[in-house]
């Protein structure tokens, strides 16, 4: 698939656009643009979906990211529902609170993006994922970061990314390892 100079990357999260930039090295357009979303627990599904649907409606080839936590005592929910459940009255002290009954907290971050041009078929849509294993703390900490960066503590680490500097995160987040993967998939 050839890639135009300038990827329209369809989100409202101006986080995810820098972050965006950062890995692909290049300028990265951020377009909000309300997509309908399938209900699914399958990153990969999910963001297709949205690919497909914003790649008709804008005419333009577009990059989207489906991104979430996997939580292992919860059989991988809340997963790409998790922004409806932190953006919500719960928010990111509600999600940390509910996983106190439990012993494990144990999670996944994970990032889907999804490429697609106008027309393309299921098929035809470049998906990459990147995964991520950490945990998550009993309570938000940290600044940095947007979403649930407050909650995420990743593997071989004792801060959140929130309470890391954006390049600390970056090298080697579910993120970084999803546009690896795309840049891979791109190049061959």
């Amino acid at each position: 698939m050839r890639v135009p100079p300038e990827i329209a990357f369809v989100t409202s999260n101006p986080g995810k656009a820098r972050e965006a930039a950062h890995f692909l090295g290049r300028p990265v357009a951020a377009v909000p643009f309300d997509l309908p979303e399938i209900q699914s627990l399958d990153f990969a599904e999910v963001a297709r979906a949205k690919a497909l649907a914003a790649a008709a409606a804008l005419g333009r080839t577009v990059l989207v990211e489906d991104s979430g936590l996997e939580v292992r005592a919860w059989g991988g929910f809340p997963g790409p529902m998790t922004k409806w459940i932190t953006a919500g009255p719960l928010g990111q002290e509600g999600l940390a609170r509910m996983l106190d009954a439990f012993p494990d907290r144990i999670a996944t971050a994970v990032s889907a993006l999804a490429l697609a041009k106008p027309g393309d078929r299921p098929e035809e849509v470049l998906v990459a994922v990147g995964r991520k294993n950490g945990t998550l703390a009993a309570s938000p900490r940290g600044t940095n970061g947007f979403g649930w960066d407050v909650l995420f503590v990743p593997e071989g680490a004792t801060r959140t990314w929130a309470e890391m500097s954006p390049e600390e995160k970056n090298r080697d987040s579910h993120r970084a390892r999803a546009f690896a993967a795309l840049r891979k998939a791109l190049s061959s």
